[in-house]
């Protein structure tokens, strides 16, 4: 790596080694030098790509969430009844943060930068990413709640609960550690969070079926007598 040549593969390994680097220390800690080196290209080349650091976050911040949205709307574009089409997106959601531990890390620090209002890129996050991906979860709960699938919740609270319950496992796994006393992202621990997350979004979310039923059911028409 390290050429003009192969420029796919050295965009690549610059994307993955600042990702880390920003992951890490945020864009003010993180230095152009070590990324370059574990990337294993030159630093003119590191220019050549991205012309300044700021240029480069905001890369490794529209490759994190593209892939995140690429993997959620596979399931959203099917044709799923609305129970399997909720848990494939949670389960899609979570498979896609246990593969890329470093996304909550990446997100916290640009949730931190928004708030301080020095974030670049918030906007164009938003409108690309986060609005498409909420519009289709929120429309999604209306369906089950219409079709009497879904108890009546509220896409503004009900959606962030479901992000918070997958992404805060991943950023406070250091801190549970030391609370349970075994390591929270070890493989099987993983699907047991992953278990854990759609059972508790189910019960939270769903009717049972036999409401479900009655809910749908036509009442019969009784034709009473009239007493003369």
């Amino acid at each position: 790596m390290g050429s003009r040549g192969q420029p796919e593969e050295s965009r690549a390994a610059i994307l993955q080694a600042a990702a880390r680097e920003f992951a890490e220390l945020g864009i003010a800690g993180a230095r152009t030098d070590a990324i370059a080196r574990e990337a294993r290209v030159n630093k003119a080349l590191l220019y050549y790509y991205y012309k300044d650091k700021e240029t480069l976050y905001g890369a490794v911040l529209d490759d994190a969430f593209s892939g995140m949205k690429t993997k959620v709307f596979q399931v959203l574009d099917s044709d799923l009844p609305p129970r399997e089409k909720i848990m494939a997106y949670v389960g899609a959601y979570f498979d896609f943060i246990a593969s890329n531990h470093i996304y909550p890390k990446l997100m916290q620090r640009e949730m931190m930068r928004a708030r301080e209002g020095r974030s670049e890129h918030i906007d164009r996050l938003v409108k690309t990413y986060f609005q498409p991906i909420y519009r289709r979860v929120g429309e999604l709960l209306h369906k089950g709640i219409a079709e009497g699938e879904f108890r009546q919740v509220d896409p503004a609270h009900f959606v962030p609960s479901m992000v918070a319950m997958i992404v805060f496992y991943f950023s406070s796994a250091p801190v549970m550690q030391r609370i349970v006393h075994f390591n929270p992202l070890a493989p099987q621990r993983i699907a047991e969070r992953r278990a854990a997350v759609l059972d508790f979004i189910s019960a939270a979310l769903f009717r049972p079926r036999a409401r479900v039923e009655m809910a749908v059911r036509k009442p019969a028409v009784r034709q009473s007598g009239v007493r003369k």
